[in-house]
């Protein structure tokens, strides 16, 4: 399925929830940032209706968020998104999933929804518990603030960065028979991006009329070809969280691949956007391999070449070094002849059939940040994109010290 929607306008990146009819949303300083920064954050879906889907880290320690929002979702309906940062909230026991409980039931008392129907996401550092005095009052401003548009949306992806630089937020038009359907979304994420199943935390949210099957369907196509292939630093978090809730206030009913491929293309500028604003990153990399035997091949290759610490060195200090890429590549399992290889980095073909290509020095990666590199297996038609970024000075200094 192509990532390009076959009726939708250009995605805006100025407004995320803004626009999505049947929602609200804030973002307010409960005081769990040092920095005193926003970090505490609702979407409310205002109906009328309230279908929902959500996918989940894979880390076998999932934080107590993740445990109490799986729970929330089986049954297709979430009427509240609350999202902190300043505490990951993870790796705490019985007291943290307590806590998370608490949270739960306090949006809910603020919002007129039940506990069990609030998904609850939390960012921030692992290991320590969420200090309740801050976060509860923090809980009540928030619901005090709801409300919809720009403001709110800005606030809204403000309250869940962490060691973000800018918000993240994406959102496109739906043509439909019945209307136009609105599609967006906000997210966080700058270091631990890494997939399995989803990355990162997402709200994602739409006015049209779906069912929950159908939601769940679309959501994870769309993750499969957006999340899952952005892979800044190979480390998966413990809190990683996409979901998407539907209001149907728009009224109209979209056909399932329409939508799904509109949801897909708002997830894939997310899913850049996050590349973007990796810790420390100074160049965006495109890995792309094609002429697989299949796209599960591709993406193996692909990801080898995106987590290598050498590769990505090399392209901070602004070197071709394609050494570096297939050597990555003879370490896959997939179907190749080293002979019939190619790579091109920038579209300087620097080796050619496993061997010496073109003069590396065409290749200029101070003049861009973005790097596009394509390993052509010469073994099939099938493709596949990994998007990462480099390995800087600036990523190690932050995360040297990141809970100091």
């Amino acid at each position: 399925m192509s990532s390009e929607p076959k009726n939708a306008a250009e995605i805006d990146v100025e407004n995320g929830l803004a626009g999505i009819r049947g929602f609200e949303y804030s973002g307010v300083s409960a005081g769990l940032k040092a920095s005193g920064g926003k970090d505490v954050a609702l979407v409310r879906n205002v109906g009328p209706e309230f279908t929902a889907a959500a996918v989940f880290t894979t880390n076998r320690f999932a934080a107590a968020p993740v445990e109490w929002s799986r729970e929330v979702v089986r049954d297709g309906r979430v009427d509240v998104v609350v999202l902190n940062s300043g505490g990951a909230n993870a790796c705490t026991g019985t007291e943290g999933f307590r806590n998370t409980h608490r949270t739960a039931e306090e949006v809910a008392s603020l919002t007129d929804a039940a506990a069990g129907d609030v998904l609850v996401c939390s960012t921030g550092l692992i290991g320590e518990q969420l200090p309740m005095d801050l976060l509860l009052p923090g809980l009540r401003d928030a619901a005090g603030s709801l409300g919809e548009g720009p403001e709110h949306d800005d606030a809204a992806a403000s309250a869940i960065m962490t060691t973000d630089t800018v918000s993240k937020k994406a959102s496109v038009t739906l043509q439909t028979e019945q209307g136009p359907v609105r599609i967006g979304g906000i997210a966080k994420g700058a270091g631990m991006l890494a997939p399995g199943l989803a990355t990162m935390l997402v709200v994602l949210a739409t006015d049209a009329s779906m069912s929950a099957d159908n939601l769940d369907a679309a959501l994870r196509s769309a993750t499969e070809r957006s999340f899952d292939r952005a892979d800044s630093d190979g480390c998966m978090s413990t809190n990683d969280t996409v979901a998407l809730l539907a209001s149907g206030a728009s009224g109209a009913v979209p056909e399932q691949e329409e939508f799904t491929d509109a949801l897909t293309r708002v997830c894939v500028s997310l899913a850049l956007q996050l590349i973007g604003d990796a810790e420390g990153a100074s160049h965006d990399i495109h890995v792309t391999t094609a002429g697989a035997a299949s796209e599960a091949q591709a993406l193996e290759v692909s990801r080898a070449v995106a987590r290598s610490n050498l590769f990505k060195c090399a392209i901070f200090g602004n070197d071709p070094n394609w050494g570096r890429i297939l050597s990555e590549v003879g370490t896959t399992s997939v179907d190749f002849d080293s002979s019939d290889v190619n790579v091109s980095i920038n579209g300087v073909m620097v080796c050619r059939g496993g061997a010496i290509g073109e003069d590396r020095s065409l290749v200029d990666l101070a003049a861009d940040r973005t790097v596009d590199v394509v390993i052509d297996l010469g073994a099939g038609s099938e493709s596949g994109t990994i998007w990462t970024n480099d390995l800087t000075h600036d990523y190690v200094e932050e995360n040297s010290a990141y809970s100091s």
